[in-house]
């Protein structure tokens, strides 16, 4: 991207009523076979044109050929049994019955790369694919088969390499894999988590990022974030492993959380991508607001380095608060853009 302030979404965007019900996670598909993928193309289409009539510069598929940003990955991967469920606590926060590692994993063929061919054919803009992380992918597990949460990791972290390289051949600008579980186990983190998220981007040459926030606008979350206490240092344990590490770009919350912006002090170097949309609440920022995150946020990282986001997903929003989020989130960069030397603004 040579476009100063280049804007973006973390993520899922909301699904249309034709596809799966609105406003809900986990929201099973309405149609089947051909009527399903000609479906979800259509979907993926309408949220396109969304993105671009909003002015997003980085645009995604908003997850719309996904029912979830973990399983649906997980789905196509051998040795992993959803008929025999298990109930885990989910990045120590709530319960959900998850599917078993019964066998080695391995991945038979791509799982996204058809769809990302679709999406590249639709745009000129620059895309950005999220997969999920390794770490993050463990804790949506029960292992039945590994017995060790850093092995199976590291087995995910190869599959997730060789999608990656497809996914860049197939014309992906910029691969993010997701890792909220990054928030949560600081010493696995630490430990051997951020070298299995090098693994996973081995060998590519577009850009990496990794998307790390304290999750959707569901109540288990929200009622996390209430336990957090005025100021949310969670960031503070990760982001000098991350600094150091060969990630391009680190995507974080900010809008409307109690993260100290001086942390993202702590990524001096990196590309990143600082949420200035609040997707745990259905107002709409003006652009103003917006653009006052974005102004903090270049306190700490350089107007070259800063590119504009969302704080999470939306898909449990509605479309019309979606829209009106994403407008919001252009017109503030605009903003801010216009604020910075002329001779900045003209690279």
């Amino acid at each position: 991207m040579t476009k100063l302030l280049p804007t973006s979404t973390a993520g899922s965007l909301p699904k249309p009523s034709w596809l799966a019900e609105p406003e809900k996670l986990w929201s099973p598909w309405k149609l089947e076979g051909d009527e399903l993928v000609a479906a979800k193309h259509d979907a993926l289409r309408v949220t396109l044109a969304e993105q671009e009539g909003a002015g997003i510069d980085i645009v995604s598929d908003g997850e719309q050929t996904r029912q979830h940003f973990v399983t649906t990955f997980i789905e196509h991967l051998d040795g992993v049994d959803f008929n025999r469920r298990e109930t885990v606590r989910i990045r120590d926060r709530y319960d959900a019955s998850v599917p078993s590692v019964v066998g080695p994993v391995s991945r038979r063929k791509p799982v996204f790369v058809e769809d990302a061919k679709f999406l590249r054919a639709q745009t000129d803009c620059p895309i950005k694919w999220a997969l999920p992380g390794p770490m993050t992918m463990i804790d949506t597990l029960h292992d039945a088969h590994y017995g060790s949460r850093e092995k199976l990791a590291w087995e995910f972290a190869t599959i997730l390499n060789e999608e990656a390289r497809e996914l860049e051949a197939a014309g992906v600008d910029i691969v993010q894999f997701d890792e909220p579980a990054f928030n949560v186990f600081f010493e696995e983190v630490n430990d051997w988590g951020v070298a299995c998220l090098e693994k996973a981007i081995e060998g590519l040459a577009c850009q990496t990022a990794v998307h790390i926030c304290y999750g959707y606008g569901i109540k288990a979350n929200t009622d996390w974030k209430k336990t957090l206490g005025s100021e949310w240092r969670q960031y503070e344990q990760t982001f000098p492993k991350l600094q150091a590490s060969n990630i391009d770009l680190v995507s974080l919350e900010c809008h409307n959380s109690h993260v100290p912006m001086d942390l993202i002090e702590l990524l001096r170097g990196k590309k990143v991508m600082v949420g200035a949309i609040d997707v745990a609440n259905t107002a709409v920022e003006t652009p103003e607001e917006v653009a006052a995150t974005l102004r903090k946020a270049l306190q700490f990282v350089d107007a070259d380095k800063l590119y504009p986001c969302t704080n999470c997903g939306m898909t449990p929003l509605s479309r019309a608060v979606a829209r009106g989020k994403l407008a919001a989130l252009a017109a503030g960069a605009e903003l801010v853009r216009r604020e910075l030397p002329a001779s900045m603004a003209a690279e």
